[in-house]
């Protein structure tokens, strides 16, 4: 029994059930442990959350300090977008706990938007948007009706089940779901990208300004 299997097990019982799924008891029941056993390793419910938000923000690789800024923005935004997808739960947790991990990979990214030149100001600027678009796009596409694919065909058929009504009540609506989101080969997530683009080129026009 380690600390590091009790917060693996935690990750693994909440991305099976959800956050609110999670217990100090039955994290115990699961590892195999008395209850007040689990306490020699984790202190309190709150010291489980940090070592399983540290756990997942791990996940995600950490940008080199003299790596092109935009591709280690991109590819860092991309990797953190797929962990939240594996990890949902975390989103509502990630800003609110300080971790080693979280500091660590505030700390890179900052290392390397100021080694490719960054004002100290327009680094945290960056990285406060990037992290709110990356955030925001992963609750959102978390609460969406989609499949693993990111296909939200399903769901928009449903609706256009009702073409009259939508076609006279809302009709951009519809014509959106007709010639765009019912179209083969259609995912919302394949917005992320052109979303995380069109931020880090503003960024870049806001660098050379």
């Amino acid at each position: 029994m380690t600390r590091d299997r009790a917060v693996r097990m935690a990750v693994d019982m909440a991305d099976a059930g959800g956050i609110d799924s999670l217990s100090m008891r039955k994290l115990a029941r699961e590892l195999g442990i008395e209850p007040m056993s689990l306490y020699y390793h984790v202190k309190s419910k709150d010291d489980l959350l940090d070592g399983m938000v540290g756990s997942v923000v791990s996940e995600i690789p950490l940008p080199q300090e003299d790596a092109p800024w935009k591709t280690a923005m991109l590819e860092r935004a991309g990797s953190a977008r797929t962990v939240l997808r594996q990890h949902p739960w975390v989103i509502s947790l990630i800003d609110s706990r300080t971790t080693t991990a979280t500091l660590a990979q505030h700390n890179a990214v900052a290392g390397c938007l100021r080694h490719a030149g960054f004002s100290v100001a327009m680094a945290a600027h960056a990285m406060s948007l990037l992290d709110s678009y990356v955030h925001g796009f992963a609750l959102q596409e978390a609460s969406l009706p989609v499949d693993a694919s990111g296909d939200i065909s399903e769901a928009t058929e449903s609706i256009m089940g009702q073409a009259d009504m939508m076609s006279n009540a809302f009709p951009h609506l519809a014509e959106m779901a007709i010639t765009h989101i019912l179209k083969p080969g259609y995912a919302y997530g394949n917005e992320f990208r052109f979303g995380i683009q069109l931020i880090l080129d503003g960024i870049e026009r806001a660098l050379v300004a």
